[in-house]
């Protein structure tokens, strides 16, 4: 008796694992075909990449540019960072021998006046072009989004296909490399 309840129980716990298993396919096949057929996808997902860079790339599941993302944004602002330090110790330094005080840290190394100003300059221009990298990066979030949720929606059969080309030439056994395109009607 106690066998028997046990297999039913085990048959009954298969089946609502089972059901719950299709269940979730289902729902995610309904979501992809929604988040593919739905004209506002490009702009949703541009738009919540406006808002949070790589919520869009979440959006429209392309998880793996995330990273390059957060890289590049990372990366722009720690060199936003640095160079900003350097030139205010630069323009520190310059403001302390314009008073009369030659205790700097470039004391040794920087003998005029001049060359302060030029290195406060230099890191300065740096500064400005990791502004214009993390705002390039930034807008580079925003059109990935909406060009990656436009190419969801792009039909790709196959009757296109590309495929790598490898062959000897007969003469003298030469590797010959290439691309192999075939398109079908």
């Amino acid at each position: 008796m106690k066998i028997n309840l046990f297999f039913l129980f085990s048959i009954l716990f298969y089946l609502n694992s089972y059901c719950q298993l299709a269940k979730e396919n289902y729902n995610k096949d309904i979501k992809r075909e929604r988040l593919l057929k739905d004209p506002l996808t490009p702009s949703k997902a541009a738009f919540y990449s406006a808002v949070i860079p790589g919520l869009g790339q979440i959006y429209t599941k392309r998880y793996w540019t995330i990273p390059f993302i957060y890289g590049g944004l990372t990366v722009s602002a720690y060199y936003f960072i640095y160079q900003t330090n350097e030139m205010n110790s630069y323009r520190n330094a310059y403001k302390q021998r314009i008073r009369g005080d030659y205790s700097d840290e470039y004391t040794r190394k920087i003998l005029f006046n001049d060359q302060l100003v030029e290195g406060m300059n230099f890191h300065k221009n740096y500064r400005d072009l990791s502004i214009l990298w993390f705002v390039g990066i930034y807008l580079l979030n925003v059109l990935d989004a909406n060009v990656g949720a436009h190419l969801l929606q792009f039909n790709v059969e196959s009757k296109l296909s590309i495929k790598p080309y490898l062959n000897q030439t007969e003469i003298n056994s030469l590797p010959i490399a290439g691309v192999n395109l075939n398109l079908k009607f």
